[in-house]
């Protein structure tokens, strides 16, 4: 179970890099952005949120990466209706490899969203 958790995040981290989401410097000794953080760490109002430090929510996260896949295949659209045009520009590497990466990121999120299928059933099944 572990496993699939650290699976999703990685993929959760991919797809906002891949969305150009900026990621803070990490300093040797800072906490990492994923981890719980101490007793003391956390506020009054009880969520452990650092003051001035928004994190972008789960929500935020997943409708990112989705934007993400659908601009590529729009993307990926254009350029197959460019070469099949016989425009300029529009080589069929460039096709190819737009066609591929669409792919790629549509098999993610379907991967993503079995993933968070299957988690939410574990959970719905666990006894009382």
């Amino acid at each position: 179970m572990s496993h699939s958790v650290d699976s999703i995040l990685s993929q959760i981290r991919s797809y906002q890099s891949q969305m150009g989401v900026p990621r803070p410097a990490v300093a040797a000794d800072a906490p990492r952005s994923d981890a719980i953080p101490s007793p003391g760490a956390i506020g009054a109002t009880g969520t452990g949120a650092v003051a001035g430090a928004a994190a972008p929510s789960f929500g935020a996260t997943l409708r990112n990466a989705l934007e993400g896949v659908n601009a590529a295949q729009q993307r990926t659209g254009e350029l197959v209706r460019a070469f099949e045009l016989g425009e300029p520009g529009a080589d069929l590497a460039k096709v190819m490899v737009a066609a591929q990466h669409s792919q790629v990121a549509f098999r993610a999120t379907v991967e993503v969203r079995n993933r968070l299928v299957q988690a939410y059933q574990d959970v719905m099944n666990m006894p009382l």
